[in-house]
């Protein structure tokens, strides 16, 4: 039976905080191979809410570098499932800038390439959202800061378990 449990924002920005400038030692670096940034993202979004999806192709995990699926690294494939994930796992929506927090998600592109940049909101200097990063390692970078031609925000609306999990990663998680 799924049950729902709150996203903990604070826990996803406490661990953007953590590795934005270094690597967390259980997950692979995809940094030469595509770009780390939805990896690190799927990584915070996961310390804020401690469930995976182990679906085949159609979930949202990591194991290992060879044993993953395409939405903890992948761009558009983490903002398929993250958008219309109806089973384990987190999930959110498509929103407006204004309904914008911290552990929400921003996504850039460009007119000849599509999406291609997955960042972390961490807070707001005004209306101008900070955000954390890797590939481009930052931390409470603002968002004007970076050149793209369209973005889209992503809310983390919350976490759905099996009633029978209820576990807690975070501690674990923030160990190196």
């Amino acid at each position: 039976m799924l049950a729902t449990k709150p996203y903990i924002r604070e826990n996803a920005v406490a661990y953007a905080r953590k590795f934005a400038f270094s690597q967390n030692p259980n997950f692979a670096n995809f940094a030469g191979i595509g770009g780390n940034c939805t990896n690190f993202v799927s990584q915070c979004i996961y310390a804020g809410g401690c469930v995976m999806n182990y679906k085949p192709t159609f979930g949202w995990y990591y194991i290992s570098l060879d044993d993953r699926s395409p939405s903890w690294s992948g761009v558009e494939f983490f903002y398929n499932f993250i958008t219309t994930n109806a089973d384990v796992g987190p999930f959110g929506r498509v929103i407006t800038a204004d309904e914008l927090e911290i552990g929400d998600v921003i996504q850039l592109a460009r007119e000849n390439e599509g999406y291609y940049h997955t960042l972390l909101v961490v807070g707001f200097d005004g209306e101008d959202p900070l955000v954390a990063a890797q590939t481009d390692n930052a931390y409470a970078r603002p968002l004007s800061t970076y050149d793209y031609d369209y973005n889209r925000y992503i809310k983390i609306l919350g976490i759905r378990f099996e009633s029978s999990e209820g576990y807690d990663c975070f501690e674990r998680l923030m160990v190196e």
